[in-house]
């Protein structure tokens, strides 16, 4: 249960649910502690259907409780030289569009697919997740899709939600607008870690396919298709073959189950040297930061499938250069491996329900992408 609204609910009735006379008062500022009552009562069971055997019984309390390690017979999990991974990330105006449509049960599972998917690049498990929530004014059944949104995520990626806090202020935000903030724990052990120092060249590169647009470049897609397109959010796009509203509100995929199985299967180090999110910046920008700076990624155009939704911004006046610069372009997730265990990973991947495509290879250079 979120920690705030636990304390919360432990005062009883406000003053002016008893009734009393009161002058100035906290709910005539904007603030609606009933309204923060039954948002917890909501959210509380399925929050709970994240929890795992590491979680410790913790109600009302300031704070969560998770046990890096455990000594049970069925679940025991303990790690020899642990080394706690941590982010934080948010969700950016992709928001807008969630309080356009009134949709808000997939930008949730986004604000986790951020974080955990950075984690992941470490070789981490993620462990647990909190979530920061602030609203201009609360609306319980909102609020709740939200925090559904954040416990599929979590459920996802095998972590728990272990606590949050949801803030009323309407001074600060706008009627009707609100924002998320995310915060992941994991943690791996040291001598598996990834490091950049693994890659060299001859290694191989491998791409999981994203979701869309996933939760980057939203201002962009906002002024190219709504604001100068005049694209409304509910039409149907026939080369997207769906309305605008369901394309763009497709959560970031969360790739932590498929990795962490083949991390786990192939336990050797050098087999997968390194791995990366495709975040803002795109492919020429997130993949610099997992090479060493006398290697290059030579990606192939074509190697993969671009979804249709980067064709729209094209065709609405994106150049090809800045789509890169700026999206996923269909790639969501990428490996680097050994040439020797390409074949392995690739098949222990697509085991695990991922469609990976082999996109191209490290060569001597300078530290960047080269796409051919």
């Amino acid at each position: 249960m979120r920690a705030a609204e636990a304390g919360r609910r432990r005062r009883g009735k406000t003053p002016a649910s008893e009734g009393r006379e009161a002058g100035a008062t906290y709910a005539a500022a904007g603030v609606n502690l009933e309204a923060a009552d039954e948002f917890v009562d909501q959210i509380a069971p399925m929050v709970r259907r994240t929890y795992g055997p590491r979680v410790l019984p913790s109600h009302g309390a300031f704070a969560g409780l998770f046990r890096l390690d455990y000594d049970e017979r069925l679940f025991a999990r303990n790690y020899r030289d642990p080394v706690l991974v941590s982010c934080t990330d948010g969700v950016g105006s992709k928001l807008l569009l969630a309080i356009a449509t009134k949709r808000f049960d997939t930008v949730g599972i986004d604000l986790v697919a951020m974080n955990v998917n950075d984690l992941l690049t470490s070789g981490a498990e993620p462990l647990f997740f909190l979530d920061y929530v602030a609203v201009h004014k609360l609306e319980p059944s909102h609020a709740a899709q939200i925090v559904s949104g954040i416990v599929d995520g979590c459920e996802q990626a095998g972590c728990a939600l272990l606590g949050g806090e949801t803030a009323e202020l309407p001074g600060l935000y706008r009627p009707g607008h609100f924002d998320l903030a995310g915060f992941a724990v994991g943690v791996v052990e040291r001598k598996r870690m990834m490091d950049r120092r693994f890659v060299q060249p001859g290694d191989e590169i491998i791409a999981l396919p994203s979701s869309g647009v996933h939760a980057n470049g939203f201002a962009l897609v906002r002024k190219v298709l709504l604001e100068d397109g005049g694209l409304p959010l509910d039409s149907y796009v026939r080369s997207l073959d769906a309305t605008l509203r369901d394309v763009l509100l497709t959560p970031t995929k969360i790739y932590v189950r498929p990795v962490l199985e083949v991390l786990r299967r192939y336990r050797g180090r050098p087999r997968i040297t390194a791995m990366a999110h495709v975040t803002g910046g795109g492919l020429p920008g997130n993949i610099p930061r997992i090479l060493p700076p006398d290697c290059d990624a030579v990606l192939r155009r074509g190697a993969w499938p671009v979804p249709p939704i980067f064709g729209l911004l094209a065709h609405h006046g994106v150049a090809e250069d800045e789509l890169y610069r700026v999206f996923n372009m269909g790639v969501g997730y990428v490996l680097i491996v050994r040439k020797n265990s390409t074949a392995a990973v690739l098949r222990a991947l697509e085991r695990s329900g991922e469609s990976p495509y082999l996109v191209g290879r490290v060569r001597k250079g300078s530290g960047k992408v080269v796409l051919r």
